[in-house]
């Protein structure tokens, strides 16, 4: 083993996934690179390291580190570096200038033991030092967090989430129950706590280990759409993921029932295991959904039908039987579900079923899942539509919706659009928010995907046969001359596509024959920087032109397509790199998960409008909100110049283009297929295999999911307890 010691002068590469460092380091007088598995490092901060010299054939002579102790820097040249180097936040350079100016060596003591004595230095007041200090803090503290898990081969991007979550508890958790990691921070799933667990010592067969890969398997079930998970199963899993007997298996599930982290119940399908919250989600759904589905409510002391020959007077319409029906419906029952495909008149009925409460002085509520499927019900009806969770007055900090059984919505009615993307958890929370007086009326397309969350909501409600449910499936003058429209509903019936005429350069509709996945791909590249701009008058970076691919791998996958098309669409733009991702001013980006402190959700895009390289950070524009990504945020966005079936469900396009091949079997189906093509509102350009496309509209298999809503709300009508109220 060489040792070498000196202060770091450049971070040449850092890659966030693995901690794979390479920096420049001045040791002796001479410049010497760096390479190896670090915590985030900063120029100014100074090393001791031990490992070899080793020559790489393309980058020359380096130094491969084997272990490291930090320091801060000795002289007071590193020590300003060091500070202005963006880690302590507060600090720029010209403060950390003032700052060793006046204290010299003297300036970690500092602010180790009499931090008080930065406020002598000009432009630090008492909130400049709080933030300085507790940045600081946070530095020193991860610091022995990464050298600790790094001895036991733990990558510094896990630690550092570690230490978000547990701050200074932190240590104490690791040795206690490491696997409290998977079930506590976002992206460590049990295989990285496990791996941490069996690092620090924990036996195999330790109870601990099976009950966490336990809870383990029901989350991921969970992320999957199920609202449970069978015994059989998980007992199966653990025996071979695990290597346990089936015995430590059942003692494991009886200690999580008995500590109530698991309910069990006995169904026609076997054992379920739920977590709590989607037991008592589903169960309270259920009965609530009985309750209003038996419930009268009041019902206008006016002529309904002269009400709505006034709407069509006014809006020049002719409304269908099935949607006067609809109409009317919604002014008679608690609850109503309205369901259609494209061009059914879903909107218009909304409009005018809005229209009447109005005239009847009653209060309406509107809302929607996600930001995009709100502004366009707000734009369609000219009144406020929220999301969901806006309307809840959801409460990142604590966890929790400020509207619920004790502080319920005060309205007479409460309009829900694209419901089919509502989950199983956030109706329980939408239906706690229900004050006793409000009825309840669902629009949404039950040919579309089902939500992404557990559950498959619409359709259990549809099927249990206890609700009002109004099928749209006439298709309007305008929509008829559509092909997008027309083709859905061939899908949906299992029809052969029509295609425009040849050379018709009018048509919302094309199918572009090819077979060969490189090919596709180009025709893809080249249509989405040249021909659909043109024909739509807008930039090639609009995110109004969507690519959506059935699958992420391959060379027509949502991963190679995002590559590609920031190469073809934004290739001069400023950019960095963090570790395998690329981002550059201007990209079209997609937040991959609910992030509630900055009321942005799973599927949402945006342009990234500035990025800052030194700092690693980014500024993202969705929709005019202008949002701030630190270097640890940025594993929440991803580039979505294409994006996945399941992403664009509740989004709208101008313009889409999906390839469709048969090495995306494994996702060709009707349902996907159909979602896919309804995203798109002017233009919808289909390229692949006539084979593939008609593998997609036969395959009409339903997704299975553990979900037993439709059962319980069933039986409650059967024989409903004792007991039963609907609050």
């Amino acid at each position: 083993m060489e040792q070498l010691e000196g202060t770091i002068e450049q971070i040449v590469y850092y890659n966030p996934e693995n901690g794979y460092s390479v920096f420049k380091l001045e040791a002796e007088k001479e410049e010497i690179t760096v390479v190896g598995i670090f915590p985030p490092l900063s120029p100014g901060e100074h090393l001791k390291l031990s490992g070899h010299f080793e020559v790489n054939q393309k980058f020359g002579r380096q130094f491969q580190m084997e272990s490291f102790s930090l320091a801060l820097p000795h002289s007071t040249v590193g020590l300003e570096k060091f500070l202005a180097s963006g880690l302590i936040k507060g600090l720029g350079p010209v403060l950390a200038k003032r700052i060793v100016k006046k204290f010299g060596v003297e300036t970690a003591r500092i602010l180790d033991a009499q931090p008080e004595k930065l406020t002598g230095v000009e432009g630090i007041g008492q909130k400049k030092l709080a933030e300085i200090l507790k940045s600081w803090e946070e530095h020193r503290e991860i610091r022995d967090l990464m050298i600790f898990l790094q001895e036991h081969g733990i990558s510094a991007t896990m630690a550092y989430k570690i230490y978000r979550t547990y701050g200074r508890s932190s240590f104490d958790i690791l040795k206690k129950n490491p696997y409290q990691l998977c079930l506590d921070i976002w992206g460590i799933g049990f295989k990285t706590a496990d791996q941490i667990a069996l690092k620090l010592g924990l036996p195999p067969d330790s109870q601990d280990r099976v009950k966490a890969f336990i809870l383990y398997l029901l989350e991921k079930d969970n992320d999957e759409g199920h609202v449970f998970s069978l015994k059989t199963e998980v007992v199966r899993r653990c025996q071979e993921e695990l290597e346990t007997a089936s015995e430590l298996a059942e003692l494991a599930l009886s200690a999580l029932a008995r500590d109530q982290a698991l309910v069990q119940e006995k169904t026609a399908s076997g054992i379920c295991l739920y977590r709590p919250f989607f037991y008592q989600a589903e169960e309270e759904v259920a009965r609530r959904m009985a309750g209003l589905a038996s419930q009268d409510c009041p019902v206008p002391d006016f002529d309904v039908d002269r009400k709505i020959e006034e709407i069509e007077k006014k809006s020049g319409l002719v409304f269908s039987a099935l949607q006067k029906k609809a109409i009317k419906s919604s002014l008679q029952k608690k609850i109503l579900i309205i369901t259609g495909g494209p061009g059914t008149g879903k909107t218009t009925i909304i409009r005018a079923v809005v229209d009447i409460f109005d005239s009847w002085l009653k209060k309406v509520l509107l809302a929607a899942p996600t930001g995009r499927a709100a502004k366009r019900l707000s734009e369609a009806t000219g009144r406020e539509a929220k999301t969901i969770h806006r309307l809840l007055e959801y409460r990142p900090k604590e966890s929790r919706f400020k509207r619920g059984l004790h502080h319920p919505l005060r309205a007479d009615a409460l309009i829900v659009d694209e419901v089919s993307m509502v989950d199983l958890p956030l109706m329980y929370n939408l239906l706690q928010a229900l004050s006793p007086d409000m009825r309840l009326i669902l629009v949404g397309d039950q040919d579309q995907l089902p939500s992404v969350g557990p559950g498959n909501l619409l359709r259990d409600l549809i099927g249990s046969g206890l609700v009002e449910v109004i099928k749209l499936n006439e298709i309007f003058r305008q929509a008829k001359e559509s092909l997008i429209v027309i083709n859905a509903h061939r899908i949906n019936q299992g029809q052969p596509l029509l295609y425009p005429p040849r050379g018709d350069p009018q048509s919302d509709f094309y199918f572009l024959h090819q077979e060969n996945e490189e090919k596709v791909l180009g025709l893809i590249l080249k249509l989405c920087r040249y021909n659909l701009p043109r024909r739509l008058g807008i930039s090639p970076l609009s995110t109004q032109i969507q690519v959506i691919s059935p699958m992420y791998r391959g060379l027509a996958g949502v991963d190679r397509l995002n590559i590609e098309l920031q190469k073809a669409l934004n290739a001069n733009s400023a950019s960095f790199r963090l570790g395998s991702k690329e981002f550059r001013t201007g990209d079209k980006v997609m937040q991959t998960r609910n992030n509630y402190e900055k009321e942005i959700f799973n599927g949402d895009v945006g342009t990234v409008a500035q990025i800052d390289p030194r700092r690693l950070s980014l500024l993202v524009d969705f929709d005019g909100r202008i949002l701030s990504y630190e270097k640890d945020e940025l594993s929440e966005i991803v580039l979505a110049y294409a994006v996945s079936v399941h992403k664009a469900q509740g989004n709208e396009y101008q313009a889409v283009v999906m390839p469709l091949l048969t090495q995306h079997y494994i996702m060709l189906q009707r349902n996907l297929f159909y979602t896919a093509l309804t995203r798109a509102k002017k233009l919808s350009i289909i390229i692949g295999s006539y084979r593939a496309m008609h593998i997609a509209i036969k395959n009409n298999r339903p997704v299975n999911r553990n979900c037993c809503l439709k059962e319980k709300m069933q039986s409650l009508v059967k024989a409903p307890p004792a007991n039963f109220s609907l609050y």
